[in-house]
């Protein structure tokens, strides 16, 4: 099918055009600019796209770099912001845990062993244990039993070096940041560019923390105000696994929420402590959709939950989900595209080696096409260039 085809086709399934979804991002988010990329890679000048603002508007799609460049750089380091913003992402991702002594850190998980050289400090080695960390037994390093001034003597290192052996050049090059250095970091690029620099920060695992008296939204909300990015147009948004989180914060904050959305038969950990037996299948609903409508002003979905894939693992038609979304003014940032064919569908791998680029550019295509309003990206480079590919043809 020709992209004119498919994206006249998506138009009419999810009854919004590339122009109003634009519009809609927006008036629901406020301000944006667009960044020259740095030699050699995609630039974005030119990306803006319609509908009216405050200072500017995030282009549509948006690009989402994935805990930075975590495709070539060791995920949530200043490295990978730093290499995300010289790209030209739209949107920089930061997941926060606390440590022993309530300071926000930026990792993907509390669980650090796959993320740090910890294993190889023997005056750590009295810290591994086992936990269960949302229902799943994890054995390992926490942070939340380290202290700020303890986790600073770590290094970040490469999580996945089977599949990303060239980014294991870095490991040890960067230090685990905290989020107030991400946001002092993140002022000072703003300065030095000419523009706001976005952030996508997600409280990891907020019920699990709250229990051990870590609270997360609070220290959150503080820092955000500290750096004045509590306001409803602040370049941020919050996100969360748990609906209760964003709810909390958007008592605490006027920065945007969004609900993050994994499996339709999974349950959110909030609702499972609470005993709330709604699972993500009844959230995607248009009841439960307007329900996050209420607090929240995006949905972060699973992208299987927009193309579902089939037992060949080939993708299917295209869900209802962007379309009920809309209609709840909800905007959705899905997750995740990673340039791999270990991580690709089915349809766009290429050649036999799963750890070798397939046709991105083309799932590229495809999710686009279903009217998304942006998109996560472990290599915002690719997703840069398939966007504007997008756009050159839809608005």
């Amino acid at each position: 099918m020709a992209n004119e085809e498919y994206g006249a086709t998506a138009e009419r399934r999810t009854g919004t055009s590339p122009g109003r979804r634009a519009v809609l991002g927006a008036a629901v988010l406020g301000a944006g600019a667009a960044v020259a990329g740095a030699p050699g890679v995609a630039r974005a000048e030119g990306r803006h796209s319609k509908g009216h603002g405050h200072g500017g508007d995030l282009p549509v799609p948006t690009v989402i770099a994935h805990r930075g460049t975590s495709g070539y750089r060791p995920e949530h380091t200043l490295g990978s912001y730093q290499l995300a913003l010289d790209m030209g992402a739209d949107v920089i991702e930061q997941d926060v845990v606390p440590t022993k002594d309530g300071h926000l850190v930026c990792r993907h998980e509390n669980d650090i062993t796959a993320t740090t050289d910890v294993a190889a400090h023997p005056e750590f080695a009295d810290r591994k244990t086992t936990k269960s960390v949302d229902g799943a037994q994890l054995t390992g390093w926490f942070t939340e039993d380290f202290t700020l001034a303890e986790l600073k003597t770590l290094r970040a290192k490469e999580r996945i070096p089977g599949t990303r052996q060239r980014n294991t050049l870095y490991d040890g090059r960067w230090e685990v940041p905290t989020l107030e250095e991400v946001l002092r970091w993140a002022e000072r690029a703003g300065r030095e560019r000419g523009r706001r620099v976005w952030l996508h920060i997600e409280t990891k695992h907020p019920t699990y923390f709250r229990k051990l008296g870590l609270g997360l939204e609070e220290p959150l909300a503080k820092l955000l105000r500290r750096y004045n990015r509590h306001h409803r147009h602040s370049p941020t948004f919050l996100q969360s696994f748990e609906p209760s989180s964003i709810q909390r914060l958007r008592k605490l904050v006027d920065a945007p929420g969004v609900v993050l959305l994994s499996t339709a038969n999974s349950r959110p950990w909030d609702f499972v402590e609470a005993n709330d037996p709604r699972t993500v299948a009844d959230l995607i609903k248009p009841e439960g959709l307007r329900w996050m409508a209420s607090y929240a002003k995006g949905i972060g979905p699973t992208l299987d939950l927009i193309i579902p894939k089939g037992p060949d693992g080939k993708l299917l038609e295209p869900t209802t989900l962007v379309r009920d979304a809309h209609a709840a003014d909800l905007i959705l940032h899905p997750y995740t595209m990673r340039n791999e064919n270990t991580f690709l569908p089915a349809d766009f791998k290429k050649g036999t080696d799963p750890n070798a680029y397939g046709d991105a550019f083309g799932a590229f295509k495809k999710y686009f096409a279903t009217g998304i309003d942006g998109i996560f990206s472990d290599n915002p480079d690719t997703a840069l260039l398939a966007a504007a590919d997008f756009r050159a043809v839809n608005d």
